[in-house]
């Protein structure tokens, strides 16, 4: 019996790094973004948020028998900054979203994979769902910020918060545990 451990990341995460694990009683605060703010970008502030992702797989005889997966949804407080003259509380609000969202397609990772049948390519399926999983949600991070204007179309920006909100219900069976 073998078995085999392959982790993939989709941030490059620095050795002991703080980070901050998605929790749905926990709201970011200012003090979580403690990078130097980039006064060449016109942002109010940047969170740096990603999937971490691992899976296991159990060999038997070449054939595989079972595997276990670990998705998490992550914040990162060295590579987010705010520039303190310009962000507010809506702003904050802004950003815990772009969090969420995270979230919310780690909750879609988590779905998909409780849909996969184990098979000998269940490694190539596990990749490739990594894979889609960080394209859909980049494109869903960059359409929220253009369809909010970077949080400055409050009406955008509470029919985005109403649209996560309800989106993270309806996958609550898949929700980040500790």
């Amino acid at each position: 019996m073998t078995k085999i451990v392959f982790i993939l990341c989709c941030f490059l995460c620095v050795q002991d790094e703080p980070i901050i694990s998605w929790d749905e009683t926990y709201k970011l605060g200012w003090d979580n973004f403690r990078a130097s703010p980039n006064h060449q970008e016109s942002a109010a502030a940047i969170t740096a948020s990603g999937i971490t992702f691992g899976f296991s797989i159990k060999r038997t005889n070449a054939r595989v028998v079972s595997f276990t997966s670990d998705v998490h949804a992550h914040f990162y407080p060295e590579q987010s900054w705010y520039k303190k003259d310009i962000a507010d509380t809506h702003v904050l609000r802004h950003e815990q979203l772009h969090f969420d969202i995270t979230e919310l397609y780690a909750r879609k990772f988590r779905q998909r994979i409780n849909q996969l049948s184990i098979s000998n390519n269940l490694q190539s399926a596990l990749k490739n769902i990594h894979n889609n999983i960080n394209e859909e949600l980049e494109q869903l991070q960059g359409r929220y910020d253009e369809e909010t204007d970077y949080s400055r179309n409050f009406e955008a920006q509470a029919k985005w918060q109403a649209y996560i909100t309800g989106e993270l219900k309806k996958l609550s069976k898949y929700k980040s545990v500790k």
